[in-house]
This record gives C-alpha cells, sequence and structure tokens, in this order.
C-alpha cells in the first residue's frame, strides 16, 4: 500500500497552502472546492445556509389586525387567525395586539409585533372549570397537503414560537385533530423566566390513528392554555405523545398562580408550524402577503354604488369579496350606514336593501324603491373563520 505523508499541500505558483493537515485527520481548505462529480457526506455539514420551511400558520408573526387592536370579548377579535376563549371568569381579560420592545430577542429578529392576553382580577380564585386559553385552528387540507405522512411515527412536524410571561411558571398546550378518530396530543412550553421571551420549539410525530380530510373544515385545533381547570386536566397525563381525545385529560393539572395574579400578562409571537424534524428560520412576509392570506377568513367590505334613477325601481346588485374567495360562505354583520343596522341602506333613506344571496366568493343585494337616486350603502364584517 501507498502512502504520502505530508501536512501542507501548495501550488508550484501559490504563496500558501491550499490544504493543510493535522494528527487528528482534520483537513482545512482556505479556498474554494470545485466538485465534478458526487459528494458524500457521512457527517454533519456547518455553516451552510438553512432552507426556510413553509409555515402552515397564517399571521405567525401577529402583523395583521383587521378587528381591532384591544378587547374584552372572546372569540376572533384582534390579531387576525388567533381564537381567545375565556370562561368561568370573575372579570374578563383582555387580548391585544402588542409591540416588541426594541432590543429584545425576538426583535432582532425582524418580530414587531405579538399577540398578548392581559389578566384580570379572578378574585374567587381558580375553578375547576374556569379556563383562559388562545386557540390555533387550521383547515383540514392545509396539513392533508402539507407533505407531512403524518400516518407514519418517523415523520415529523415542527411548532416553534417565541413566548413570554410576566408570571414565572411552566404552561401546557393541547392539539386536537376532529377529523376520523379524534386525537390529541399535549406538550408544556418548561418553566418560564419571569418577564423573558422565551423560543418554544416542540417536535411532533405522526401516528397511524391521525386522519386529516381534504376539506376547508377544521382539521387542527391548537390550544396554549393561561389557566385550565380540573374538569378538563389530569395528573397523570402523558404529555409528547398522541392518544385518543379525552375532554376531561387534555393536559396535565395547570398551576394556578398566572391565573390568580391580577393585571399577569402572557405574549406570543413568531408562531410556525412546519414539516420536518426541526425548526427552520421564520420567513418574513410582507403586511400586504400576509393580509391576503388573512383576507380567506375575515374581511371588511365597504360598499357604495348607485344601481338606479328611478322612482321605485327594484334591483339586485351584486359585489365580488375585494380580497379574494373566502374559505367558505361567510357570516355578514355590523352596518356602519346612516340607519346603524345590520342591514344594508337604499338610496333616499333606508329602502330595506337586504341580502339577497352569499357564497365564498361574492354577495347580492335586494331592494329599492321610494327615490329616483336608488343606492346600496354599507360597510360589513363578512366572518369565515373556523
Amino acid at each position: 500500500m501507498s502512502r504520502i505523508l505530508v501536512d501542507q499541500v501548495r501550488s508550484n505558483s501559490a504563496s500558501s497552502d491550499a490544504i493543510t493537515l493535522d494528527g487528528s485527520g482534520n483537513v482545512t481548505v482556505p479556498g474554494n472546492i470545485t466538485l465534478s462529480g458526487n459528494a458524500t457526506l457521512s457527517g454533519t455539514a456547518t455553516g451552510f445556509p438553512k432552507p426556510i420551511g413553509h409555515n402552515i400558520i397564517v399571521n405567525g408573526a401577529m402583523q395583521v389586525a383587521q378587528r381591532g387592536t384591544s378587547s374584552t370579548a372572546s372569540g376572533y377579535k384582534t390579531v387576525d387567525r388567533f381564537k381567545y376563549t375565556y370562561s368561568g371568569t370573575d372579570n374578563a381579560p383582555t387580548q391585544s395586539q402588542s409591540d416588541v420592545a426594541v432590543g429584545t430577542t425576538p426583535y432582532t429578529l425582524g418580530f414587531r409585533k405579538a399577540y398578548k392576553i392581559t389578566n384580570a382580577n379572578q378574585s374567587s380564585g381558580a375553578g375547576a372549570s374556569d379556563r383562559i386559553r388562545l386557540e390555533v385552528n387550521l383547515e383540514a387540507q392545509d396539513i392533508a397537503n402539507s407533505g407531512w405522512n403524518y400516518t407514519s411515527s418517523s415523520s415529523y412536524v415542527t411548532l416553534s414560537f417565541w413566548c413570554k410571561s410576566s408570571v414565572a411558571q411552566n404552561f401546557y398546550g393541547n392539539i386536537r385533530t376532529p377529523d376520523g378518530t379524534s386525537q390529541q396530543y399535549s406538550f408544556e412550553t418548561g418553566s418560564l423566566t419571569a418577564d423573558t421571551w422565551t423560543k418554544i420549539t416542540k417536535t411532533i410525530p405522526g401516528n397511524s390513528n391521525l386522519t386529516f380530510d381534504n376539506n376547508t373544515e377544521l382539521g387542527w385545533n391548537m390550544d396554549i392554555t393561561m389557566f385550565m381547570g380540573t374538569n378538563n386536566t389530569t395528573s397523570g397525563n402523558t404529555m409528547n405523545q398522541w392518544y385518543a381525545y379525552d375532554s376531561s385529560n387534555q393536559m396535565p393539572d395547570n398551576t394556578a398562580t398566572w391565573y390568580t395574579t391580577n393585571g399577569a400578562t402572557w405574549e406570543i409571537t413568531g408562531l410556525k408550524l412546519e414539516v420536518g424534524d426541526s425548526a427552520t428560520d421564520f420567513e418574513h412576509l410582507s403586511y400586504t402577503d400576509d393580509l391576503r392570506k388573512c383576507h380567506r377568513y375575515f374581511q371588511e367590505l365597504h360598499i357604495y354604488t348607485a344601481v338606479g334613477t328611478s322612482t321605485n325601481v327594484l334591483f339586485i346588485e351584486s359585489f365580488n369579496f375585494h380580497g379574494g374567495q373566502m374559505r367558505a360562505t361567510p357570516s355578514i354583520t355590523g352596518s356602519r350606514g346612516a340607519t346603524g343596522e345590520n342591514k344594508f341602506e337604499g338610496g333616499g333613506g333606508d329602502y330595506g336593501c337586504t341580502l339577497y344571496n352569499a357564497n365564498n366568493e361574492y354577495i347580492a343585494i335586494y331592494g329599492g324603491g321610494g327615490s329616483v337616486n336608488n343606492y346600496v350603502r354599507g360597510s360589513f364584517d363578512c366572518d369565515a373563520e373556523l
């Protein structure tokens, strides 16, 4: 067997070594390497750009808040695509869109907005049916078509986010899949340091019992709880595995410290769900791109149009949703016309213009009569949320 013993390799025309070898078997190449054939890597490559995984969650940077920036009501009221629910409370907590403080991480990673829940005074303490939680709901087809081989335990999705609590505590989450035989998966943030942003990453395997229908209905229901009472938790809950849904065993028993602290806060941003066994960098979209995706679930429809010039003319007028096709036929509420009623205003006064028909692409209005200047006027919330 032939062997060449050297410590450096240098071209005759070069002034420095092209390859340096040490006694431990390490090789240093300070210049460029050109390969004309194939290369096989048996170790780990570092220093290469990491590809960014597609985020299945819409508005994960919390940029868009079409409905408003603060509310004490339950449901979708502030940051788009994020639903806040509570029950059994003595006083209503507040959900809001907040600013990420300058100089913090995740601010340095490009995040400027967060979703925030501020507790109120729960003077009677933590009850068995009490709860405050954040919900994230995804269409079944978005999981079914994601590329995740969800019935295989060796195929994964990775959930990642930044969160911050004013109270040092461990918090729990739960994922429920309603299709087929409903399954659930509980997880925890681990103990958070008070008032400190923490990156949470959870790698979730597939399971042979999972089903995701290829449709626009609810397929992934995820809760992150500030508190949930013992009616829905158990001390023996086993986290980080799939099991048949049981409403009384959604997660381990919750610590009540945050819930019983008046004014306690909890914030989240950078929420991402992607296919793969590790978290990749967050893909920051423009506000316009995030807004366009949010329009599938909620749009404000503003209408002002003339439809006739003769007295007592009846009409049917249709209007496409300006933000594109919605997930489903939306509920349409909240006229801000002169009458202040939940219906469209007709020309020359309120002549009872009403919703004639609607689907996920347009609405049609029926009305008219009584004026030589018929028109339709109104501003409406169109909601097709899950």
